[in-house]
Protein backbone atom coordinates (compact mmCIF):
# COMPACT_ATOMS: atom_id res chain seq x y z
CA UNK A 1 0.00 0.00 0.00
CA UNK A 2 1.50 3.39 -1.08
CA UNK A 3 1.08 6.15 1.73
CA UNK A 4 1.91 10.21 1.64
CA UNK A 5 1.99 12.64 4.66
CA UNK A 6 1.05 16.14 3.65
CA UNK A 7 1.42 18.92 5.83
CA UNK A 8 -0.47 22.77 5.57
CA UNK A 9 -0.26 25.49 7.23
CA UNK A 10 -2.81 28.68 7.28
CA UNK A 11 -2.61 32.20 9.35
CA UNK A 12 -5.58 35.06 8.78
CA UNK A 13 -5.70 38.39 11.44
CA UNK A 14 -8.75 39.14 13.31
CA UNK A 15 -10.96 41.12 10.95
CA UNK A 16 -11.91 44.80 12.09
CA UNK A 17 -15.55 44.46 11.03
CA UNK A 18 -17.82 43.92 13.40
CA UNK A 19 -20.00 42.13 11.30
CA UNK A 20 -17.69 39.17 10.32
CA UNK A 21 -18.14 35.61 11.33
CA UNK A 22 -15.71 32.78 12.45
CA UNK A 23 -15.68 29.66 10.82
CA UNK A 24 -12.98 26.95 11.73
CA UNK A 25 -13.40 23.92 10.67
CA UNK A 26 -16.66 24.62 8.47
CA UNK A 27 -18.17 25.30 12.12
CA UNK A 28 -19.68 29.15 12.69
CA UNK A 29 -18.15 29.73 16.68
CA UNK A 30 -20.14 32.50 18.17
CA UNK A 31 -19.10 35.25 20.07
CA UNK A 32 -15.86 35.63 18.72
CA UNK A 33 -14.20 37.58 16.16
CA UNK A 34 -14.31 36.97 12.15
CA UNK A 35 -10.61 36.53 10.73
CA UNK A 36 -10.23 38.92 7.83
CA UNK A 37 -9.45 37.03 4.30
CA UNK A 38 -10.60 37.39 0.47
CA UNK A 39 -12.64 34.35 1.45
CA UNK A 40 -14.20 33.21 4.44
CA UNK A 41 -11.07 32.86 5.95
CA UNK A 42 -11.25 29.34 7.64
CA UNK A 43 -7.94 28.55 8.51
CA UNK A 44 -8.42 25.26 9.24
CA UNK A 45 -10.34 24.46 6.31
CA UNK A 46 -7.23 26.20 4.29
CA UNK A 47 -4.62 24.40 6.11
CA UNK A 48 -6.42 20.78 5.35
CA UNK A 49 -6.51 21.94 1.95
CA UNK A 50 -2.90 22.70 1.59
CA UNK A 51 -2.13 19.12 3.74
CA UNK A 52 -4.14 17.32 1.26
CA UNK A 53 -2.74 19.08 -1.85
CA UNK A 54 0.52 18.44 -1.30
CA UNK A 55 0.53 14.85 0.25
CA UNK A 56 -0.41 13.95 -3.60
CA UNK A 57 2.06 16.59 -5.00
CA UNK A 58 -0.83 18.96 -6.57
CA UNK A 59 -0.19 21.83 -5.90
CA UNK A 60 -1.51 24.55 -3.27
CA UNK A 61 -4.11 26.41 -1.97
CA UNK A 62 -3.05 29.50 -3.17
CA UNK A 63 -2.22 28.36 -6.73
CA UNK A 64 -6.12 26.62 -7.33
CA UNK A 65 -8.29 29.24 -5.49
CA UNK A 66 -6.13 32.51 -5.95
CA UNK A 67 -7.06 35.06 -3.39
CA UNK A 68 -6.92 37.78 -6.61
CA UNK A 69 -9.92 35.73 -8.21
CA UNK A 70 -13.18 37.48 -7.90
CA UNK A 71 -15.11 34.66 -7.83
CA UNK A 72 -13.23 33.31 -4.68
CA UNK A 73 -14.63 36.76 -2.68
CA UNK A 74 -16.79 35.76 0.07
CA UNK A 75 -16.39 31.98 -0.85
CA UNK A 76 -17.18 29.71 1.92
CA UNK A 77 -14.26 27.17 2.17
CA UNK A 78 -15.68 24.30 1.81
CA UNK A 79 -15.72 25.31 -2.28
CA UNK A 80 -11.89 24.92 -1.90
CA UNK A 81 -11.86 21.76 0.52
CA UNK A 82 -14.35 19.98 -2.44
CA UNK A 83 -11.62 21.11 -5.14
CA UNK A 84 -8.95 19.17 -3.18
CA UNK A 85 -10.97 16.18 -2.75
CA UNK A 86 -11.79 15.81 -6.20
CA UNK A 87 -8.19 17.05 -7.64
CA UNK A 88 -5.95 14.18 -5.41
CA UNK A 89 -9.17 11.54 -5.86
CA UNK A 90 -8.15 12.15 -9.57
CA UNK A 91 -4.90 11.47 -9.16
CA UNK A 92 -5.46 8.73 -7.05
CA UNK A 93 -5.29 9.45 -3.47
CA UNK A 94 -7.72 9.22 -0.81
CA UNK A 95 -7.79 10.64 2.95
CA UNK A 96 -7.02 8.28 5.47
CA UNK A 97 -7.22 10.82 8.86
CA UNK A 98 -6.35 14.04 9.27
CA UNK A 99 -4.69 15.93 12.48
CA UNK A 100 -5.26 19.56 13.15
CA UNK A 101 -3.43 22.27 15.73
CA UNK A 102 -5.37 25.43 15.78
CA UNK A 103 -2.88 28.01 17.42
CA UNK A 104 -4.97 31.43 19.23
CA UNK A 105 -4.07 32.86 22.91
CA UNK A 106 -7.79 33.72 23.65
CA UNK A 107 -10.47 31.48 21.49
CA UNK A 108 -11.23 27.96 23.35
CA UNK A 109 -11.96 25.32 21.24
CA UNK A 110 -12.95 22.70 23.63
CA UNK A 111 -16.50 23.76 23.62
CA UNK A 112 -16.64 23.33 20.04
CA UNK A 113 -14.10 20.70 18.96
CA UNK A 114 -16.55 18.19 18.76
CA UNK A 115 -18.92 19.65 16.20
CA UNK A 116 -16.01 20.44 14.42
CA UNK A 117 -14.50 17.28 14.07
CA UNK A 118 -17.97 16.03 13.24
CA UNK A 119 -18.12 18.90 10.41
CA UNK A 120 -14.46 17.96 8.89
CA UNK A 121 -15.38 13.98 9.19
CA UNK A 122 -18.35 14.64 6.61
CA UNK A 123 -16.16 16.72 4.85
CA UNK A 124 -13.38 14.57 3.58
CA UNK A 125 -15.62 11.06 3.95
CA UNK A 126 -14.08 9.99 7.03
CA UNK A 127 -15.03 8.57 10.38
CA UNK A 128 -14.56 10.78 12.88
CA UNK A 129 -12.21 9.48 14.69
CA UNK A 130 -10.23 9.68 11.64
CA UNK A 131 -10.01 13.44 12.52
CA UNK A 132 -8.40 14.94 15.18
CA UNK A 133 -8.77 18.60 16.47
CA UNK A 134 -6.31 20.44 19.00
CA UNK A 135 -5.65 23.33 20.27
CA UNK A 136 -2.68 25.58 21.71
CA UNK A 137 -1.68 29.07 22.16
CA UNK A 138 2.11 30.43 22.15
CA UNK A 139 2.20 31.99 25.67
CA UNK A 140 2.12 35.69 24.76
CA UNK A 141 4.68 35.03 21.50
CA UNK A 142 4.09 36.06 17.96
CA UNK A 143 0.79 37.38 16.67
CA UNK A 144 -0.80 34.85 18.23
CA UNK A 145 -0.25 35.20 21.39
CA UNK A 146 -0.79 38.96 21.01
CA UNK A 147 -4.29 38.15 20.11
CA UNK A 148 -4.09 39.13 16.81
CA UNK A 149 -5.32 35.93 14.64
CA UNK A 150 -5.35 32.41 14.62
CA UNK A 151 -3.78 29.91 12.90
CA UNK A 152 -3.65 26.36 12.04
CA UNK A 153 -1.76 23.52 11.75
CA UNK A 154 -2.56 20.17 9.54
CA UNK A 155 -1.26 16.90 8.42
CA UNK A 156 -3.07 14.49 6.68
CA UNK A 157 -2.53 10.87 5.59
CA UNK A 158 -3.05 9.62 2.00
CA UNK A 159 -3.65 6.25 0.72
CA UNK A 160 -3.52 5.19 -3.05
CA UNK A 161 -7.52 4.70 -4.32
Amino acid sequence: MSVRVGQGLDAHPFSADADRRLVLGGVRVPNEPGLEGHSDADVVLHAIVDALLGGAGQGDIGTLFGSADPEYSGADSQVFLAGALQRISEAGWRVENVDVTIIAETLRVGPHRDVMRGSLARLLGVAQDAVSVKATSTDGMGFTGRAEGVACLAVALLTRQ
